[in-house]
C-alpha cells in the first residue's frame, strides 16, 4: 500500500479552487503557518499572495525553487521546467478544460453533443451485439 505523496512543500504547484482566482495554478514559495502559504505564478493576472490552504488543491507537480524566491526567479524556473505543459498534459487539466467548454455551450450545441453521444452509444451497442453473437 502506498502512502500519501502530496505534501505542502516549497515548489508544490497548487490549483486555486475558491475565490477570485479559481482555476489558476501557482507554486508555493513559502509556508506562512499551518493554514496559509505564500504562492506565486508567472501569470500576470495572478499576483503573489498569501492564500489559505483550504482554498487550494495540491497537484502532483513539484518544481525546484528555493524557499522565499522572488517573482522573477519563480517565472524563470516555471518556464525552464515547463510547468504549464506538465499541467496541461494531465487528465485533471483536460477535464477542467472540458467542463469549461461545456459550460459555455448554447442550446443548439448541447443538442448536437447529445445527438453525437447517442450515435456513439448506438455504434458501441451494435459492436457489442456482433461480438456476443459470434
Amino acid at each position: 500500500m502506498e502512502g500519501f505523496k502530496r505534501y505542502v512543500e516549497v515548489g508544490r504547484v497548487v490549483l486555486v479552487n475558491k475565490g477570485e482566482y479559481t482555476g489558476k495554478i501557482a507554486a508555493i514559495v513559502d509556508v506562512v503557518d499551518h493554514r496559509r502559504v505564500l504562492v506565486d505564478s508567472p501569470c500576470p493576472e495572478f499576483p503573489r499572495q498569501v492564500i489559505r490552504l483550504g482554498s487550494v488543491v495540491l497537484t502532483p507537480i513539484v518544481m525546484q525553487v528555493p524557499r522565499g524566491a522572488r517573482s522573477g526567479v519563480v517565472a524563470k524556473k516555471w518556464k525552464a521546467q515547463e510547468i504549464c505543459n506538465k499541467w496541461n498534459s494531465t487528465a485533471w487539466a483536460k477535464s477542467l478544460q472540458t467542463k469549461k467548454v461545456r459550460s459555455q455551450l448554447n442550446d443548439f450545441d448541447r443538442f448536437a453533443v447529445m445527438r453525437l453521444k447517442k450515435q456513439r452509444r448506438d455504434q458501441v451497442n451494435v459492436a457489442v451485439a456482433k461480438a456476443t453473437k459470434a
